[in-house]
């Protein structure tokens, strides 16, 4: 599929001053359209994802990388232009671009296939700018090949929200047929959930939403309860989505023996004090997620294509990000966000 040529000016929104979601972190920008460089793809974005990271760096819970940084890290685009030395992409391809952007390559960790530990890792939408503009760069190695035939806002939270609750799960140990408790139920949730109830879980979903307790049980849930209540019976496995550090004790409390707790998020507020004999023995396990793999990229994405997984989003136009942003921190958001292009925003 061919593209016209990019224009010279791209819009979007930036991270100006962090803060509150109230105090208007976001400002509209336009900039130059940047060169596509050496391995590099100018995209031209078709949807982007907003993504709960987005909310964290707007407000100032993670520390900016550079200023005014343009957020977004799933976003479904066009090859506009690509740089020397690109042979994977041509003009006209349908692309994807996730929150990992690039890894050294060569420490120990990327080594052993643990490249998202890479103490060089970069991410898009904060160590260089995102999706939230109607044209970005993304580096062709980091890059996804998407299909023509699924709409760009069902693609746009596979890239990150599917990625991360993919990993979540396998980081979690869920045994075969095993009892999953999830604490939260957003844009990841929604997509790890029907992944676990694919492969045969018991699906247990805690969040304070009524919204997204009735979305859950209609994939298959076999109970929703508030976030702090007790499943109605013991987990082998949870997931902590909720950015909230009073969870931890909650869910560890909730699993049988031997059982993990994953906590998925980027950020998390502080963890109250836990008790030994009532959180952690009976070899209890509690483990973080760190970003992703490429591996796990591609394999979260051939599986949603295999499950036919079915995702849940709220589209908003490119001009109404800061209002997108403010229904995720107010929990109004049903499955995930997805910003579309504008053309009165864009003034093409």
């Amino acid at each position: 599929m061919a593209c016209a040529a990019p224009p010279e000016t791209l819009t979007g929104w930036a991270v100006e001053r962090p803060g509150p979601i109230a105090s208007g972190p976001l400002t509209q920008v336009r900039r130059p359209v940047p060169e596509p460089g050496p391995g590099e793809l100018l995209v031209t974005v078709e949807a982007c994802g907003v993504c709960r990271t987005d909310l964290h760096l707007a407000e100032g819970d993670l520390p900016a990388h550079r200023p005014a940084t343009v957020p977004g890290h799933e976003i479904v685009g066009r090859v506009a232009a690509a740089g020397a030395a690109v042979t994977r992409f041509r003009t006209g391809d349908r692309v994807g671009g996730a929150w990992l952007r690039a890894t050294c390559g060569e420490c120990r960790y990327c080594r052993a296939g643990a490249e998202n530990l890479c103490p060089a890792s970069r991410y898009t939408g904060w160590d260089a700018d995102g999706g939230f503009a109607d044209l970005t760069l993304l580096p062709a190695d980091y890059a996804y090949p998407l299909p023509e035939s699924t709409p760009a806002t069902t693609l746009a939270p596979l890239l990150c929200a599917g990625i991360i609750g993919y990993r979540a799960l396998r980081r979690c140990a869920l045994p075969p047929g095993g009892r999953l408790g999830l604490y939260g139920f957003g844009g990841s949730a929604h997509l790890a959930a029907q992944v676990a109830v694919a492969e045969g879980a018991r699906l247990h979903v805690l969040t304070r939403s009524a919204r997204a307790r009735e979305l859950a049980r209609s994939l298959g849930a076999v109970s929703t309860g508030g976030a702090y209540d007790r499943p109605p019976e013991p987990l082998d496995s949870a997931i902590l989505f909720a950015p909230v550090g009073d969870l931890v004790p909650v869910a560890l409390a909730a699993l049988d023996r031997s059982g993990t707790l994953a906590v998925a998020g980027i950020h998390l507020t502080d963890i109250p004090p836990l008790t030994y004999q009532e959180h952690l023995f009976y070899e209890r396990n509690l483990c973080s997620v760190t970003a992703n793999t490429r591996d796990d990229g591609q394999e979260f994405l051939r599986t949603a294509a295999r499950i036919g997984i079915r995702v849940t989003t709220s589209p908003y136009p490119l001009g109404r990000a800061p209002e997108a942003l403010a229904d995720l921190a107010g929990d109004r958001v049903q499955g995930a966000a997805v910003l579309v292009p504008d053309r009165e925003f864009s003034g093409s």
